[in-house]
């Protein structure tokens, strides 16, 4: 089971997103930003840059990762889906995900 920790925003819905097109099951904490939840010691320990979203794969000895982009790939790698079939496929997925990561935009 994965838990996702996250909040309303463009990078915390990327995820849940994702979940959902993987059909991975998942648990959802939504952290409060105008409280801080982000900051508190227990998130910390998940993600010490205290930034969502974050998740824990309690299925993979609770191994957490955190930042968007890294997440992504994670799920779309245990899952086996998404990230190509050879190594043409691969980049060119990963190169969008950079792209959008670095807030491009098409011009």
């Amino acid at each position: 089971m994965i838990e996702l920790f996250t909040a309303a925003t463009p990078n915390g819905h990327k995820v849940s997103i994702t979940l959902e097109e993987l059909g991975i099951p998942y648990q959802l904490r939504v952290l409060n930003l105008g409280r801080q939840e982000q900051k508190d010691p227990a998130f910390l320990a998940i993600n010490p840059n205290g930034r969502i979203p974050a998740i824990v794969d309690h299925g993979n000895g609770d191994f957490a990762v955190f930042e968007s982009g890294a997440i992504l790939i994670y799920l779309a790698e245990r899952a086996g889906r998404l990230m190509g079939r050879d190594d043409q496929e691969r980049s060119r997925v990963l190169q969008w995900l950079m792209f959008q990561m670095g807030g491009g935009s098409v011009r």
